[in-house]
């Protein structure tokens, strides 16, 4: 049984970008941040990385086993070192997410982990907010109330995820408890490095365009973005989320454009995406923080700063780590599974009501 109170949890994130294992140390009680710990990182290999890829789009009823057998052991690689931990969240790897049809998939056995670390485990944590009709995406928002409070934010502010795709949490700091339903509005904007990364590996073979240096150089197509923006999801209402393939359209039509003038394309569509999404927040807030690999980004955060009307910076300049941000979300929502509190909310995922979630493996 978990004490009351503070306690030490080690959270960790595998995205859709397929880069590698995030994990990280937060003391919390669930609610509050009291503090934050050490943490590291894991890359996989070309070679995991192919076969991760290669089951992308698989459901539970097909063999995933190879691609869980990376996924559990490059969790525990990086976890066992860490020393003092009460408790793990363990997200696994996303491999299909499809709210309202199959469901969602998230790669991996929380027992598997729990059973090799020694503490417990909470995980699956999309699953019963997709049964319930939610969208099971995006989870962080909550951590991201709590950050808010955290950096003791005044007006409204949103937090930009720029990983493989990017969602958005707006927060009113405001309010009392991420349950307020006026506290957050969260979804997907759209596709953020997955189609950039994607390009590169095939075209330079290498994992990204570091710093946007290569999409600088080129010019985006201005008919493809148009159609881009036509896309239904941009005009469906939030809560909302989006499969890593779902605008596998937009790969294809750069296809035939030179590799400065597709990158630059891609990165304009992530700007254009973001500025939608902020038209549907509640009010524009007034900083947007960007998290994940995107913030690295210079051709997409000048995009977005030139586009929005708001201070846009990286979440560093506010006292937090944009690399491990995800990670320590996922031990905030351990803590939460491990005591039954709500994970998501109507205003987060479209769930009917606030929702508890996960499993706990002792």
């Amino acid at each position: 049984m978990l004490q009351d109170g503070v306690i030490t949890v080690l959270g960790t994130m595998s995205g859709t970008s397929l880069d590698g294992v995030d994990a990280a140390v937060l003391q919390t009680d669930g609610v509050q941040i009291a503090g934050f710990g050490p943490s590291a990182y894991r890359p996989y290999s070309a070679d995991e990385q192919a076969v991760l890829k290669a089951h992308l789009g698989r459901w539970q009823d097909a063999d995933c086993s190879a691609a869980a057998q990376i996924v559990e052991d490059a969790h525990i690689a990086l976890m066992q070192p860490f020393e003092g931990i009460q408790l793990a969240g363990f997200h696994g790897q996303t491999l299909a997410h499809d709210p309202g049809g199959r469901g969602t998939h998230q790669c991996g056995d929380g027992v598997r982990l729990a059973t090799a670390l020694g503490y417990p485990v909470a995980w699956d944590f999309r699953s019963a907010d997709v049964a319930a009709g939610g969208q099971g995406a995006p989870l962080a928002p909550f951590y991201h109330f709590a950050l808010a409070k955290w950096i003791k934010a005044e007006a409204p502010v949103a937090f930009l995820n720029l990983g493989g795709v990017g969602n958005i949490t707006w927060v009113n700091p405001a309010c009392d408890a991420p349950t307020d339903p006026a506290a957050l509005l969260a979804f997907d904007t759209g596709p953020a490095n997955a189609p950039m990364n994607d390009l590169m590996r095939v075209r330079q073979g290498v994992e990204y365009d570091a710093g946007g240096a290569l999409a600088a150089q080129g010019q985006a197509d201005t008919g493809i973005l148009s159609d881009f923006m036509a896309h239904p999801y941009f005009g469906n209402p939030a809560p909302k989320s989006l499969d890593r393939d779902a605008f596998a359209g937009l790969s294809k039509a750069v296809a035939d454009l030179p590799d400065a003038d597709a990158l630059a394309t891609l990165a304009a569509a992530v700007v254009q995406s973001v500025v939608a999404a902020c038209a549907l927040c509640p009010t524009l807030p007034a900083q947007l923080l960007v998290t994940g690999g995107g913030r690295h980004n210079k051709t997409v955060m000048s995009g977005l700063a030139q586009a929005l009307p708001c201070d846009v910076i990286a979440v560093e300049e506010v006292g937090l780590d944009g690399d491990m941000l995800e990670a320590q979300a996922f031990a905030y929502l351990a803590v939460r599974t491990a005591r039954g509190y709500a994970l998501s909310s109507p205003q987060t995922t479209g769930v009917p009501a606030p929702l508890s979630g996960g499993r706990l493996t002792p």
